[in-house]
């Protein structure tokens, strides 16, 4: 076996370990009761109370975020924290609402209810008033309504059926809830109109059909491009013969998110924090990948400089590693993919008179990525060297900032860090589906690190029509904008350049940079070449 090959199926499975050792350690972590209200969906139907449609999941929603809200003026944050996670993993992940909202209303409309509990739980962890959290709550619970009256065929809007004042809220023994206002609500709205979605499962016919269709396309359609332009790149620079070892990081793809959903399952995580945060992980190493093979590539793009590459790297083998880095860049876009949507499909599995419908948008959107596949893989090849170099690597860009902004939204949803949305920024940056695959959000935390990384990217442009690497420039740009990396990139050292906008949040590599920057420019300029152009190593003959 190869030694790329070795070494993909080996980072595979050192991912995955690792992986395995983030949920192992919460494996016994389950949401409970943090005050009196129902925690789980599961108990709340075991209450007898009216659990047929989405909107008696609205209902059980409501009671749970009253409850946060009572806790919180009682001056219990830590108990209406919880509570808002009881909504969030034990009822809206559970039910499926997440899901089956994306599939049926909008793939954007499950973020935006999911930044909003992030909202809730951001004005808790800043101890804002107490009208701030009921505020968020409110606008939640609208949320839920609204979609909960579109999935039940009644309506396309709705309104929040929270209440302030004395309501006695259901005890977690199971004890039907008795607030009044829930309780109107529940005779009124607990109906169900045509073209229903039931809960936990699909609606039936061409509506599961096409609610299945948009979710494999959607997930699948980031996934085939980035394995599609490595396939076209490998095929473009003949190298045909290394393309086993993308298909292997494909292969090893699709068998990890099997294990990993039968992981999640088996451990009790799925619809978790932890499952967010393994999420949230996965693809900021993707983000790390995806922009080193991004710059790689445009470093590689004039036809002269690929020439050069080629006569001087693969004649000794040295390729190896490039090769070994785009096979496992396929891995991780198809394994985050991949998960997702065998996570997306379960709820709707749930009911057999559907799986017809399940399976049948599956191999719909199948079929379309096959095309979508084929159109990369033969129509770039005819491109020459320069632009399609240049589009592969604008393509995996765009891809490391989708992957970066998702990647700390679920970090946010688990908890891990906290949100910060401004009304200004929301008014700035609507939810739509187009932002959301680009992974652009109302939030700081998602906004800055993207930002840092287009500063990063247009200072490499920048650099790279730069000829020569000069001691001085370089040493420069250590003391200015080593902090993020910048003279690391400039000196083509994209691996360490990447270490050091990843941790600059940290300081440490600003700090290293200085040091680095001093030395770059007291050093002679014969220690400066010996340094950038070590002696190669000589591969001994067989």
């Amino acid at each position: 076996m190869p030694l790329y090959q070795k070494r993909l199926i080996s980072a595979a499975l050192a991912l995955l370990w690792v992986l395995l050792m983030l949920i192992i350690p919460f494996a016994g972590v389950n949401v409970s009761a943090a005050g009196e209200y129902i925690a789980t969906w599961e108990e709340y139907k075991n209450s007898g109370a009216p659990a047929g449609t989405w909107n008696d999941v609205a209902n059980a929603m409501d009671q749970v975020f009253m409850a946060a809200d009572t806790l919180y003026q009682n001056g219990d944050a830590s108990g209406a924290y919880d509570a808002v996670n009881a909504g969030y993993y034990g009822y809206y992940e559970t039910t499926g609402f997440e899901r089956t909202a994306m599939g049926y209303i909008a793939g954007s409309r499950k973020t935006e209810v999911e930044l909003q509990f992030s909202a809730c739980k951001s004005v808790v962890k800043n101890g804002k008033t107490t009208d701030e959290f009921f505020a968020e709550l409110n606008t939640l619970s609208e949320m839920i309504h609204t979609d909960a009256n579109k999935l039940d065929g009644i309506g396309s809007t709705g309104a929040s059926g929270l209440t302030r004042g004395n309501e006695e809220i259901a005890e977690t023994s199971g004890e039907e809830p008795v607030s009044e206002a829930v309780t109107d609500q529940q005779e009124t709205l607990a109906t169900t109109g045509a073209g229903a979605v039931s809960v936990g499962g699909g609606g039936g016919g061409m509506v599961t059909f096409l609610a299945c269709f948009g979710i494999i396309l959607r997930e699948g359609l980031e996934a085939i491009l980035i394995v599609g332009a490595i396939i076209a790149y490998l095929v473009k620079s003949g190298n045909k013969d290394k393309l086993r070892v993308v298909y292997i990081g494909c292969i090893l793809a699709i068998v990890a998110s099997f294990l990993s959903a039968w992981l999640l399952s088996l451990l009790k995580l799925a619809n978790s924090a932890n499952q967010e945060i393994i999420e949230g992980v996965t693809a900021l190493i993707a983000v790390l990948v995806l922009f080193y093979v991004s710059n790689w590539m445009v470093s590689k793009a004039e036809s002269e400089a690929w020439s050069k590459y080629i006569d001087e790297q693969v004649k000794v083998s040295a390729e190896t590693g490039s090769v070994f880095t785009l096979g496992f860049t396929a891995f991780l876009a198809v394994f985050r993919e991949g998960a997702e949507v065998i996570l997306f499909y379960q709820p709707l599995l749930s009911d057999p008179a559907d799986t017809k419908y399940v399976w049948g948008g599956f191999l719909v959107g199948a079929v379309i990525l096959v095309f979508v596949f084929l159109a990369i893989r033969f129509l770039s090849v005819k491109l020459p060297i320069r632009p399609f170099f240049l589009g592969t690597s604008i393509l995996m860009f765009v891809m490391s900032i989708s992957f970066l902004g998702s990647g700390i939204r679920e970090l946010i949803e688990g908890d891990v860090m906290s949100m910060t949305s401004p009304a200004w920024l929301s008014a700035l940056i609507p939810s739509n589906d187009v932002l959301d695959v680009l992974g652009i959000y109302p939030c700081y935390e998602t906004l800055i690190p993207q930002l840092i990384l287009i500063f990063i990217t247009l200072m490499i442009f920048v650099m790279q029509k730069w000829k020569g690497n000069n001691k001085k420039t370089a040493g420069v740009l250590a003391i200015v904008l080593g902090g993020l990396g910048i003279h690391k990139f400039y000196l083509g050292k994209y691996g360490k350049g990447l270490i050091y906008a990843a941790f600059c949040w940290t300081l440490i590599p600003l700090l290293i940079s200085i040091g680095e920057g001093i030395h770059l420019l007291t050093e002679s300029e014969e220690e400066f070449e010996e340094e950038q152009n070590p002696k190669k190593k000589v591969l001994a003959k067989a």
